[in-house]
């Protein structure tokens, strides 16, 4: 891992492009602090829907999640957050 300053970074961006691009990080710093890095690109891959039929369909699973209540998500009780959790 390279580290250099911004000044010298801006200076050299299209040799520390070609270093990126061979598959290095460039850490670039301010005050000798990092301030941000200079990594190889990766196109963004997203979910991919496909896999979750496949694994469904490779593990006999009709669902993943066969019930959720009407009110999951609504706020709990407050004598229920209140409340001593029970001994273990």
């Amino acid at each position: 891992m390279t580290i250099v300053s911004i000044r010298d970074a801006k200076n050299r961006l299209t040799e520390l492009a070609r270093q990126v691009e061979g598959g290095e990080t460039i850490v670039v710093t301010r005050n000798g602090r990092p301030v941000f890095d200079l990594v190889p690109h990766r196109p963004r891959r997203g979910l991919n829907l496909g896999a979750i039929d496949a694994f469904k369909k490779r593990h006999g699973v009709a669902s993943i999640a066969p019930f959720i209540a009407d009110d999951f998500d609504d706020p709990l009780p407050e004598d229920f957050l209140l409340s001593r959790l029970p001994p273990d």
